[in-house]
């Protein structure tokens, strides 16, 4: 099995530890290397190339956010999954922004981060629920809105599919809960990406949003 190999940046030794022995115990995962400031898992994500760096925001030297920004223009192929106590909304949309793909709350379980590094080393993004809302409450009103605020012609499965990619669900992880395949999953959302005028996920989240479907998760 290819374990998903992943860079602890966190300038707290314990936090970095406990962190480690989490990820070390999954079947599929590995950390494989661990920074403490934003320069130092800059460097040692470009000599290392891990699948995700698991990046702590708030750092000495370089903070998370310059050292995400970093990574997005010299290694483009390695996710960045913030790591943050921060529920400020700021923050979520500033980490997005510098090229993130995800963004999680340090006082969330661990079976959270668990599932939004799987979600993100399968290609998708994560937004943690508990801060979604108030992300996604910044595009609402006026032209930010998407074309239609009801679910129109969308079909029980292109809405069931967009519903499971909102909570942050990769395609591969919507195949096997739908029993269908990833090339289905696919035509889904492009299909009701279409229908709805949806251009990213970031669209799609704010579509979910105003369904109430995030607050059904």
């Amino acid at each position: 099995m290819n374990k998903i190999r992943v860079l602890l940046a966190e300038d707290h030794a314990m936090v970095r530890e406990g962190l480690k022995l989490l990820i070390d115990s999954q079947p599929n995962m590995e950390v494989i290397g661990e920074a403490e400031n934003g320069q130092a898992a800059v460097e040692l994500s470009l000599k290392l190339l891990p699948e995700i760096v698991l990046m702590d925001v708030s750092m000495p030297e370089m903070n998370g956010l310059k050292a995400t920004e970093r990574l997005r223009q010299e290694c483009p192929q390695i996710k960045v999954l913030a790591l943050t106590r921060h529920k400020d909304q700021g923050y979520l949309h500033e980490i997005m922004r510098a090229g993130a793909a995800g963004y999680v709350l340090k006082q969330n379980t661990a079976a959270e981060l668990i599932h939004a590094i799987q979600a993100v080393a399968a290609g998708g993004n994560y937004l943690d629920p508990a801060i979604a809302g108030k992300f996604i409450g910044r595009y609402l009103g006026g032209q930010a809105k998407t074309n239609s605020e009801s679910t129109g012609d969308l079909s029980p499965r292109e809405a069931e599919v967009l519903r499971l990619i909102a909570w942050g669900y990769s395609n591969k992880e919507i195949a096997a809960r739908l029993d269908i395949s990833i090339k289905t999953v696919e035509a889904h959302k492009a299909n009701s990406s279409r229908k709805l005028g949806l251009q990213s996920r970031i669209d799609i989240v704010r579509f979910a949003f105003l369904q109430g479907w995030l607050e059904e998760n």
